[in-house]
Formats: C-alpha cells, structure tokens, sequence
C-alpha cells in the first residue's frame, strides 16, 4: 500500500493513464469546435464563441444567464471541458458543465461551481441523477484556485460506472448497481451542456449571501473541450459494441475510445477518491443521517464496503 504521501504525488498525475486509458477514435471525437459541436440554448448574445471557435465565454446579467448544449447525443463515453471560473465576488453564480437527458425521469451528471465572497474557495457541487431521482450531492473545495487559470473536468461514463475527475484527479464514482435495486444511467441518451446561472436562493451559504449585482457581468470560460464517446442517432450507437461489452471494446473506430478498468486502475481510483474526500470534501449525501433517518442509500453501503469502511459513493 502506498503511503498517504507518496499518493499525493502520484494521484494528481495518474488519473488518465490509470483510470481509464481512452483513446481517441474516429467517427466519436469532436476537434474542439463550439461552433461545429454545440448551439446556444439561451442567453440572448450572453454566449460568444471565440477565437475561430476554440473559446467559449458565458455571461451573467441581472437580466439573464447562458447556456449552450452540444449538437449530438450520447450513450457512454468520456467528455473533458477546461473550465476559468467566475473572478472575484460571484457570490450567488453558478457555472456548470453536465450531461443530461430530457424528461420527468432523465438522467443527469453534474460539475456546478457555485461563487462565492471575494476571497472565499468556491464550492464544486455534483450531483447524479438516474431515472428522474437525485439527491446524491456530494461537495467539495478544490486544492487550486479555479478562477486563476483553465482547470480539466471530465466525466467518465460507461455502462459500469460514471467517474467525475478534476485535472486527472478522480474525485466520485458512481457504480452500476441495478442488481441492487438502484437505477443507473445505461439507456437515456443525453447531451453536453455549459451553463452560467443566478442561484443567490441557495448557492452560497445556502442562500444567505445573494448575488452583488454592482459586479456583473459575471464571465466564466471554457476552451479544449474533447469528447470520445459514442454517438446516438436515430435509435442507434455510432459503437460496435453493446452495452453488454462497450466496457471491453479496442479503439478501432467504432466510435469511442478504449475505457479500460483493471484491477490496478480501480486500485488508483479508489485511493484518489479517498484521498480527494479526506482533504478537500465538505458534504457528503451518504453521511447525511438528518437527510436520510431511515438508513442511507444502499450505494453508499457499497462504497463503504469498496473502501475500507470509507463512505465514498
């Protein structure tokens, strides 16, 4: 077993190489695009893309946030954005990047960064839902300042699990357990999003600092994204493979990457998450026994079991 000091050397640099190992394939990988890849959703001229399309920036006002979306579908596959969060008081703001499907019982994979008091860490909110429920909020402050330069956010979806990780860094992971009784998120296509929004009710100090309207506009960006996964169109995967066997597939062109899980790389996702949750997580659905008085979610038994007796689902 590796020593506490020695993983943290190692598992900020490890996370692609040992996580997963995708590798980019074609027919399945956007070249990094806005205008090619994505449409605005809304914001009435708040969304601006930059540069010949590499740069994307999205804007607050008192009158409205933005958000845009990508063009495509997807059915598993691994989707990086780098990420220059909100400067300054943003207090009230909330900057997002997540997959989502439609409809009262969608899915959804969620990065929210929710500003905060000039000075004060800013708070990364995520959350997943499957099959229309929710409510498995973790947080967590990051060991960088994330408004001072670009940062990678990634979520790894696959039929096995969805893994959010940050410059490499797994920081969650959320198992397949529908032999347990919990649903998962394996048959709902869902999009690309990127918001910026005005959640003074509830985003900083749970509502009790509200938005300072005197500094907007707010401005976050967002650049590099790259998406390797597998497209859904017309009721159909642009992968070979199934769901069955996606989790086993050789880069050949089918449409997405490698998503590689052995032994060893479970072994460095695990540390990493454990690692990430000592030092830098403040709120844990699975520890919330007000939340929960009749007993946790059974994914957070499982976590716990994986992890020594660590809740870390």
């Amino acid at each position: 077993m590796p020593s506490s000091s020695l993983l943290m050397v190692l598992i900020p640099t490890l996370g692609l190489l040992l996580l997963l190992g995708s590798v980019t394939a074609a027919g399945g990988a956007f070249d990094g695009n806005f205008y090619k890849n994505f449409e605005i959703v809304w914001g009435d001229g708040r969304a601006r893309v930059l540069n010949h399309g590499k740069v994307l920036t999205l804007s607050l006002d008192h009158d409205s946030g933005s958000s845009i979306r990508s063009k495509n579908e997807y059915l598993f596959g691994r989707f990086d954005m780098q990420i220059k969060l909100v400067p300054g008081n943003s207090a009230g703001t909330v900057t997002s990047f997540y997959l989502s499907s439609l409809g009262s019982n969608h899915d959804e994979v969620d990065f929210e960064f929710l500003g905060n008091l000039s000075g004060d860490p800013y708070t990364l909110h995520t959350n997943i839902f499957t099959n229309g429920g929710g409510g498995r909020e973790q947080q967590f402050q990051l060991w960088f300042d994330p408004t001072a330069d670009f940062h990678t956010y990634s979520i790894i979806w696959t039929p096995n699990s969805i893994i959010l990780s940050v410059d490499e860094t797994p920081i969650r992971e959320f198992r397949n357990l529908e032999k347990g009784g919990v649903p998962y998120a394996n048959n709902q296509p869902m999009r690309l999003y990127a918001s910026l929004w005005n959640a003074e009710y509830w985003a900083t100090r749970g509502g009790e600092v509200r938005t300072n309207w005197t500094y907007a506009p707010f401005t976050a960006s967002y650049r590099k994204f790259e998406v390797d996964a597998c497209v859904w169109s017309s009721g159909k995967s642009s992968c070979k493979s199934n769901s069955t066997s996606f989790g086993s597939t050789s880069s050949d062109g089918d449409g997405a990457g490698d998503f590689l899980y052995t032994e060893e790389s479970d072994f460095f996702v695990q540390e990493s998450i454990k690692w990430v949750h000592t030092h830098y997580m403040i709120y844990n659905y699975c520890t919330d026994w007000k939340k929960y008085p009749h007993g946790i979610p059974y994914e957070c038994f499982d976590a716990q079991s994986r992890n020594n007796g660590v809740v870390n689902s």
